[in-house]
C-alpha cells in the first residue's frame, strides 16, 4: 500500500467540540497529519483560538461557532464548511456534556432531555446533514466518541451512559446502513482522560482510581484518543466500519 493512504494529507475533517481536551488534541493532530481542519465548538472564540493555533504551525483549518444542541444551526456550518474547504471527508462527533444526577431527582428531566439531545441526537442530526457531502468523497468516514461509560456505568451517572450506550447502537445501525456506500462509521470509547470534565477531580484521587482500576495504572492524554481517532479516518482503514474501541488503558479488561 502507498504512503498516500497511510494519511488523511489532502482530506477535511470536522470535528465537534474542538476548542479544547480530545476535541482539540484530534483537531490538532489532524493538521498536523495534513488535514483542512473545521474546528467547530458551541463558542466561536473557542473554535478561533485552537484554528489559529493550527494555522501558525503550518496547517490548515477554519472555525466555525456550532452549538450541537441546536439542531438548526447544523446544516448551515456543515454545508459552509463544505463550501470552503471544497468538500468533506471525515466527520468527528466529539462534542458532548457532563452531568451527575439521581435518578429521582426533581430536575432529572430536564438533564436527561438536553444529555440525550447534545450527546446523542446531535450525532445523528450531524450525519444525516454531511451525508450528501460524503458520498461525493473517496474516502468518506465518521467517528463518533462515545465513553466507557457506554461499557459499563458509574453510580449517579445514568443519563450519561444512556445516551453514550445510545452512540455505540447508532454507530453500529449506520455502519450497516451506509457500508455499501463505502462510507466507514466507528466508534472511539475514551476511559479516564485529563479533560475539562475530569479537572474538577483532584490528583490524588485521579491516581488512585488510576491505580486500581486500568491496566495502564494511569489516567491517559487527549492526544492517545486523538491518534486512534485519526487511525479509523485513514483511506488504508476503508474495512473497518462498525467498531468500538475503548482509549482506556485496560480499563474495560481489568477485573481487579
Amino acid at each position: 500500500m502507498s504512503d498516500t493512504i497511510r494519511s488523511v494529507k489532502g482530506l477535511t475533517v470536522l470535528v465537534t467540540g474542538a476548542a479544547s481536551g480530545m476535541g482539540r488534541a484530534t483537531a490538532e493532530v489532524f493538521a498536523a497529519d495534513g488535514a483542512s481542519v473545521a474546528v467547530t465548538d458551541y463558542t466561536l472564540d473557542g473554535a478561533e483560538v485552537v484554528a489559529r493555533a493550527i494555522v501558525a504551525k503550518g496547517g490548515k483549518a477554519k472555525a466555525w461557532k456550532l452549538d450541537v444542541g441546536e439542531k438548526t444551526s447544523i446544516k448551515p456550518v456543515i454545508d459552509e464548511v463544505a463550501r470552503h474547504f471544497g468538500g468533506l471527508d471525515c466527520v468527528v462527533n466529539n462534542a458532548g456534556i457532563a452531568g451527575f444526577k439521581p435518578v429521582d431527582s426533581e430536575d432529572y428531566e430536564e438533564l436527561w432531555e438536553r444529555m440525550i439531545r447534545v450527546c446523542l441526537s446531535a450525532h445523528q442530526r450531524i450525519v444525516r446533514e454531511a451525508l450528501p457531502h460524503l458520498r461525493r468523497s473517496k474516502s468518506p468516514r465518521i467517528v463518533n466518541i462515545a465513553s466507557t461509560e457506554a461499557l459499563g456505568a458509574t453510580a449517579l451517572d445514568s443519563a450519561y451512559s444512556a445516551a453514550k450506550a445510545g452512540v455505540t447502537g447508532l454507530t453500529r445501525a449506520l455502519a450497516v446502513e451506509l457500508g455499501p456506500e463505502g462510507i466507514t462509521v466507528n466508534c472511539v470509547c475514551p476511559g479516564p482522560i485529563h479533560t475539562a470534565m475530569t479537572q474538577s477531580i483532584p490528583e490524588e484521587h485521579k491516581t488512585v482510581f488510576a491505580k486500581r482500576r486500568t491496566a495502564l495504572r494511569r489516567y491517559g492524554q487527549p492526544e492517545e484518543v486523538a491518534h486512534v481517532t485519526l487511525s479509523l479516518c485513514l483511506p488504508a482503514s476503508s474495512y473497518i466500519t462498525g467498531t468500538t474501541i475503548p482509549v482506556d488503558g485496560g480499563l474495560m479488561a481489568r477485573n481487579a
